[in-house]
């Protein structure tokens, strides 16, 4: 990997890590989502700082560019990324159904509540 290319990736490694530090700081982003891209942002900074275990992850898959490896990881973590948080997306989309049912039961029962006490004959 020409130097350059390195100097780059280390640079966009790097800055992804920051970024996402910053967002948790920020409560922007939670500790349970930020996991994944830390661990995407280490996992690439690391392939950028040692060339030896980028060409080593190369040859071991027949890659013959070393810095595609850096894609090819790259693209594997945003797609573990969105199928997590495809997961996060259905589950909550679960929840908000459970409560909308819930809250539509419990305004059923006000109002029947509410109806009742209306029937009632007032006593002066």
């Amino acid at each position: 990997m020409t130097s350059t290319v390195q100097v780059v990736a280390i640079a966009v490694s790097a800055a992804l890590l920051a970024i996402v530090i910053e967002l948790v700081r920020r409560r922007k982003l939670t500790e349970e989502y930020s996991f994944v891209w830390i661990l995407c942002a280490i996992a690439l900074l690391s392939l950028s700082l040692w060339r030896d275990l980028l060409h080593v992850v190369a040859h071991w898959l027949g890659v013959f560019y070393p810095p595609a490896v850096l894609l090819l990881v790259l693209t594997v973590f945003v797609f573990v990324a969105c199928l997590y948080f495809s997961v996060v997306v259905s589950r909550q989309r679960q929840q908000i159904e459970r409560l909308a049912e819930e809250q539509a039961i419990l305004a059923a029962r006000q109002r029947e509540l509410e109806r009742r006490t209306e029937d009632r004959p007032t006593v002066h």
